[in-house]
């Protein structure tokens, strides 16, 4: 369990990685419900004028959700996801990884909240973000 008292301002978030194989991106599309053929079929991908199959939104921001919820662990709250933005294709092939620094923390009422801002990076280019997600932690003096 990890506690609001227990995070430090500039604290990196382990860095999970994405390897970005057909497999799984098909996976992926079926698990969301994304069936547009840019994300699994790299001829279609090609025509429509990206170079590749590449990720789409919802495995994206699940990256970022997972990222912070290994870090944060299951009593961990993420409450806002702000500057969430695609700027570049993970493509099929590549790796992509997210990074988190903790750039903030208050306390509001009975909780914590710690604001976390992430990037995705695919081949050390930031593909996605920075953006930043809030998460509510529990007071450890709450407990006591």
């Amino acid at each position: 369990m990890r506690f609001f008292e227990d995070v430090t301002e500039g604290e990196q978030l382990p860095v999970p990685e994405y390897p970005l194989s057909m497999y799984r991106l098909v996976m992926a599309a079926g698990s969301n419900r994304d069936f547009n053929s840019i994300h699994h079929n790299s001829e279609y991908a090609k025509g429509s004028g990206a170079p590749e199959a590449y990720a789409n939104v919802l495995f994206l921001m699940g990256m970022w959700e997972r990222a912070v919820r290994d870090w944060a662990g299951p009593t961990g709250v993420i409450g806002s996801v702000k500057g969430f933005a695609m700027k570049k294709f993970n493509l099929v092939g590549t790796t992509t990884t997210v990074h988190g620094t903790v750039v903030g923390k208050e306390i509001r009422g009975d909780k914590g909240v710690v604001t976390v801002e992430l990037v995705s990076r695919n081949e050390g280019v930031v593909t996605v973000g920075p953006g930043t997600m809030e998460i509510e932690l529990p007071l450890q003096k709450a407990l006591v």
